[in-house]
């Protein structure tokens, strides 16, 4: 029997804001469209979907689900993250090619370089699963004093980061900013790439079936400058990562972000980023801060120890 002729049933993109999805409350919208090369005198690509336009009012919410979230995230055990971590890796093996799909139409490519972005993703996720427990011994430690006491240094996650995904690397990109800043105890609020956040939406609902908590990390699509103007000067946002700025929103962004002496992570040019090169660790550590900890261990004996 031939297949009956039926209407294609098409995905309505959604932000990942507390562990749900709403659509912007502005109700606006904007078109999504395949990416295209300098070459094509149209300069406009195929429509994929309408995306949602964030507002003011949905940068605020993702606020005050990020630091609702913060205290359950930043209080798990490093292992329980690093579990949860994986389990996000899981999933999008899960979801493979529909990401194949999602990140080709984004970036211009063939579903073979796709496939090869999307693989690096997912293994970027390992990554950085493996390194919840580890960072404290590679940041941390006992500090030699000269008196009866322990000094104890200490990584502690800042708090609420806002992350501006890069423009140009729809996906992997956006894993190698993302994952670091939660494996580490932060919550987070991201804007998507302006031109290509569909595969970062799609992300939310991956996240939402990981174990994820609510709130730990929550995606917004629409206009960066307009959305990321209002988190730079909140007052209960901790840090900025300014990746997915140009060097005059960037600019702009620092400045609002000190009022708050907010820690803000410099934008590399993105044409000089590789994000398929090893990524170290010093995004781990660029919103950690330092707690140290004096502790007395009394007089000490002629044996050396005090007990």
């Amino acid at each position: 029997m031939s297949e009956p002729n039926r209407l294609s049933v098409l995905k309505t993109y959604k932000l990942y804001v507390g562990g749900k999805f709403p659509r912007s409350e502005s109700g606006r919208v904007y078109e999504v469209t395949t990416a295209t090369s300098a070459a094509d005198a149209a300069g406009k690509g195929t429509w994929l979907a309408n995306a949602p336009l964030s507002s003011r009012k949905d940068a605020r919410d993702a606020v005050v689900a990020a630091r609702k979230a913060f205290g359950g995230w930043s209080g798990a055990t490093a292992y329980n993250r690093g579990q949860v971590l994986y389990r996000v890796a899981e999933m999008l093996e899960g979801r493979r090619g529909q990401f194949v799909r999602e990140v080709a139409d984004a970036e211009g490519l063939s579903k073979s370089k796709a496939a090869v972005i999307v693989d690096a993703a997912i293994d970027r996720w390992v990554w950085y699963a493996g390194w919840t427990d580890k960072i404290g011994q590679v940041v941390g430690g006992a500090n030699p004093v000269a008196g009866p006491f322990f000094n104890l240094s200490t990584p502690e996650p800042t708090g609420v980061v806002t992350v501006l995904a890069p423009q140009e690397s729809s996906f992997l990109g956006l894993v190698s900013v993302i994952a670091p800043v939660i494996a580490t105890g932060n919550t987070a609020v991201v804007i998507a790439s302006e031109k290509s956040p569909l595969p970062a939406l799609s992300l939310g609902e991956v996240l939402a079936t990981s174990d994820l908590p609510g709130g730990v990390v929550n995606i917004l699509s629409g206009k960066t400058a307009e959305i990321a103007a209002p988190l730079a000067a909140h007052q209960d946002v901790n840090g900025i990562d300014l990746t997915g700025a140009d060097d005059v929103l960037a600019k702009e962004l620092e400045i609002a972000a000190a009022d708050n002496l907010k820690r803000v992570l410099r934008p590399e040019r993105e044409g000089r980023a590789d994000w398929s090169a090893d990524p170290g660790t010093h995004r781990l550590t660029a919103f950690l801060e330092t707690k140290t900890v004096w502790h007395p261990t009394g007089s000490l004996g002629a044996s050396g120890s005090a007990y």
